[in-house]
């Protein structure tokens, strides 16, 4: 061989060197986070998923990669969105935004895992087998926020007791969650001897109008329902509540700390990182079918006391010393 040539092949298997060696290399997994709203809706609790995530070991941009798909409030969008996370080959998908992306995520694969954050029980919404065991290829969080929506009543009921006439806002376009979460109030109203009327709003530009709805029937109080939008717009719904002087109750205390009355539910956070936990743990090699579905059991009753007497309620002592927090 002339020296001319044998530069010519040191030099080309030289060239060749960092494309094999970046070949060899194992690839940065991919999660891919399916969410029904926006990410400015859900900043804090990407925050916290994230957290979640750093403790088991990965962080977004050094050693994992995340590909986020985001519907806008358009459930229709989902199945779309999930299947291209799909196509994308993901690692794991996170539909931790409600039912309806974990419904979405659910029937675009059978075998790429998903961890799910929902308010409802997973087992009734065939999601898993059972909450021990899951089975399948998910398993995630819930917080049983539909099942505690009743409760919401209850302690409205207590705080306005002469009052018969309640109202109850949710979104007709994720029936997952507003069908059974109707049942579960129409039935405790019942209990209670009380008429429930229902308020559909699907889209920001809906709030106003159903707002002033509750002032036309002469509803006492308004429970807002289980809704992505209601959980990424708590301030502009606290800001509806005060403008027309209307006693309300959400699931998640930025609303009661936005000037909203009442909050009684989960603290969203704690279950956020569980996502991530969950997720890190995935992506070590964990099957979905064998971790079992975590619950948010604690539930938190926080009470805005100046808002309670700009709206001139007495709140009873006996709710005040059930409250976890008072806003004063």
């Amino acid at each position: 061989m002339r020296r001319r040539d044998f530069i010519k092949v040191i030099a080309g298997s030289t060239a060749a060197w960092p494309l094999a060696a970046r070949a060899q290399q194992p690839q940065m997994p991919v999660i891919g986070f399916l969410g029904t709203s926006s990410p400015d809706l859900y900043a804090i609790r990407l925050g916290v998923f994230r957290e979640g995530l750093k403790e088991a070991g990965y962080v977004e941009g050094q050693n994992v990669a995340i590909e986020y798909r985001w519907a806008q409030d358009h459930v229709d969008r989902l199945p779309a969105l999930a299947a291209d996370l799909v196509q994308r080959r993901v690692n794991v998908i996170v539909a931790a935004s409600g039912t309806p992306g974990a419904v979405a995520a659910k029937a675009a694969t059978a075998t790429i895992p998903i961890v799910f954050a929902v308010a409802s029980d997973p087992i009734k919404l065939g999601f898993v087998e059972s909450l021990n065991r899951p089975g399948g290829n998910l398993t995630g969080v819930t917080n049983l926020n539909v099942e505690i929506g009743p409760k919401r009543l209850e302690v409205l009921h207590a705080l306005l007791p002469a009052a018969t006439d309640f109202a109850v806002l949710i979104d007709p376009t994720a029936p997952a969650l507003a069908e059974p979460f109707v049942r579960e109030m129409e039935a405790a109203a019942h209990s209670f001897g009380l008429r429930l009327h229902v308020l559909n709003a699907s889209t920001e530009r809906d709030f106003d109008s159903a707002f002033a709805l509750v002032i036309q029937l002469k509803a006492a109080a308004l429970i807002i329902g289980q809704s992505t939008s209601f959980v990424g717009r708590v301030e502009q719904l606290a800001t509806l509540a005060t403008r027309y002087k209307v006693p309300a109750i959400h699931q998640y205390r930025p609303f009661a700390a936005a000037g909203g009355l009442m909050s009684y539910g989960t603290d969203e956070t704690k279950y956020y990182h569980l996502v991530g936990t969950y997720t890190g743990r995935i992506l070590k090699g964990e099957k979905p079918a064998q971790l079992p579905v975590q619950q948010a059991t604690k539930v938190e009753l926080i009470i805005n006391l100046k808002t309670a007497k700009a709206l001139g309620i007495e709140v009873p002592l006996s709710l005040l010393g059930r409250a976890d927090e008072v806003i004063e």
